[in-house]
């Protein structure tokens, strides 16, 4: 039976593999993928008064159809700076306006940078594994330190380091899905 400071060890390295995966899930969402998303500008900056500002804080962004964004900025005086900021983004689109809409047109994916994105997510999920990894170890030190300062018996700890351990095989078992999943959206014409 695990005891209530083990628990919190065990949570400690939990919460921080959960985070992991969350943050490679959205790390995903802003690949362009052939196919418009909006969380694709969620890393465009655009220089607001002298302030680096994400693209979805200074303007609506919406999906019109499945090969355009549309962004409709706050303030009209921002349209120049949001193109821009895409273009320096180096997104492979080349957005236009109307005076009151920026625009852009998503081209479908070439062979080549279908590849490159695959790599840069299967890159991406190894971070994330490593990153679980690293949680796992630090759980195990503190399991290991608490255990050394008489907080509880050694089947306390390796019953900690076996929870920690399942946690951890969840999760990475959560980042291989999340992967092939974009890979399978990415190779999807």
């Amino acid at each position: 039976m695990l005891t209530d400071k083990a628990k919190e060890i065990v949570a400690a390295a939990s919460s921080k593999m959960e985070a992991t995966v969350a943050f490679l899930e959205e790390d995903l969402k802003t690949y362009r993928v052939g196919k418009a998303n909006p969380a694709i500008l969620n890393s465009v900056m655009v220089n607001y008064y002298g302030t680096e500002t994400p693209v979805p804080q200074l303007a609506s962004v919406t999906v019109p159809d499945a090969r355009t964004i549309a962004i409709q900025p706050w303030e009209k005086s921002l349209i120049p700076a949001i193109e821009k900021a895409i273009i320096n983004a180096n997104l492979g689109f080349t957005p236009s306006n109307n005076g009151e809409v920026v625009r852009c047109p998503i081209p479908p994916l070439t062979e080549e940078r279908r590849k490159e994105l695959i790599k840069k997510a299967k890159a991406a999920g190894e971070s994330a594994k490593v990153a679980v990894r690293n949680s796992r170890r630090d759980g195990v030190d503190s399991l290991k330190k608490a255990e050394k300062a008489g907080d509880f018996s050694e089947d306390v700890r390796k019953e900690g380091e076996d929870e920690i351990q399942k946690s951890t095989d969840a999760k990475i078992k959560a980042i291989d899905v999340l992967v092939a999943a974009k890979e399978k959206e990415i190779m999807t014409v």
